[in-house]
């Protein structure tokens, strides 16, 4: 370097150690982010991963999947990709992902070949009560769950918490009558189960059959290969006026908890005439309460 140069740049450093600048300096700024990316954050809860890490819950109450439903989601998926991801959870005992949600669209990723899939991942442990909740919130959206895997799940629910129907009711914000209803189904055989599963009998007429003798019931199961609830009421109606007095009124109203209430006349009565009946037992049960007189 020559004699020249290297007093310029002395007398450069000299200048710039006691704040003089040749040019006016500014700090340099981080590129402006674009409009679109305003508030967009990653997040490592969501991710691809190798389809065969994935694979359904041994425990998911749905067990069924409609054929032609899932073929065209398969074909839905093959034409235009996963639009939505499933929900996964990790299994230290399997050494997989489990699915949460999501089922129907993993089996339908998999016909349609996709080697790897969107999840969104569980990262915090869940308890099998909520694992079993959040799949059976799930299913219930759905309108084609089996009426007895719906009634196999509620019951499962209620004995894993010890809930009572009224406490499963509110915690799946359902009609109590939803779940009464659902749980007189597990009382039929198992054949007859099979049948309202298969659609041969509907649930609401299961549910009447439910509240029928063992007789009755075989009778109808037998000489009826598919059932309605007309059907049901038919012979309910039929033993009613074989068994009771052609004078007179009962009434019998079953309560989801197994108390029945019996309403009794010696003549022929109305349902109000009922309602105001039981307006009054209701006071006169609230009356004992109040006084602590014991059930006997």
């Amino acid at each position: 370097m020559s004699t020249r140069s290297l007093l310029e740049k002395v007398n450069s450093n000299l200048n710039e150690s006691i704040g003089l600048r040749p040019t006016e300096s500014r700090p340099q700024l981080s590129p402006v982010a674009l409009a679109r990316d305003v508030g967009r954050r990653a997040n490592r809860s969501f991710g691809r991963i190798e389809i065969d890490r994935v694979q359904p819950d041994p425990d998911q109450p749905r067990v069924e999947f409609d054929r032609e439903a899932l073929e065209q989601l398969t074909a839905s998926i093959r034409d235009k990709g996963q639009l939505a991801p499933i929900r996964v959870r990790w299994s230290d005992e399997l050494s997989k992902w489990l699915i949460i949600s999501g089922e129907r669209r993993w089996r339908a990723a998999k016909q349609a070949g996709l080697k790897i899939i969107d999840c969104s991942f569980q990262e915090h442990v869940l308890s099998s009560t909520q694992i079993l909740e959040e799949q059976l919130i799930e299913n219930l959206l759905r309108v084609d769950l089996k009426p007895i895997e719906e009634a196999e799940s509620f019951q499962k629910l209620m004995a894993v918490n010890e809930w009572t129907g009224k406490e499963l009711a509110s915690a799946l914000n359902i009609s109590p009558t939803r779940v009464s209803r659902a749980l007189a189904l597990l009382k039929l055989p198992h054949e007859m189960r099979v049948r309202i599963d298969e659609g041969e009998i509907s649930a609401r007429a299961g549910y009447e059959l439910s509240r029928l003798p063992e007789p009755d019931l075989k009778q109808v199961a037998q000489t009826n290969p598919t059932v309605t609830a007309q059907q049901v009421r038919a012979v309910k109606q039929r033993r009613s006026t074989d068994t009771k007095p052609s004078r007179g009124s009962r009434q019998t109203f079953l309560s989801e908890n197994g108390w029945q209430i019996v309403a009794t006349s010696t003549r022929k009565g109305t349902y109000h005439e009922i309602e105001q009946a039981l307006n009054e037992a209701l006071e006169e049960v609230r009356l004992r309460i109040d006084n602590r007189v014991k059930l006997l």
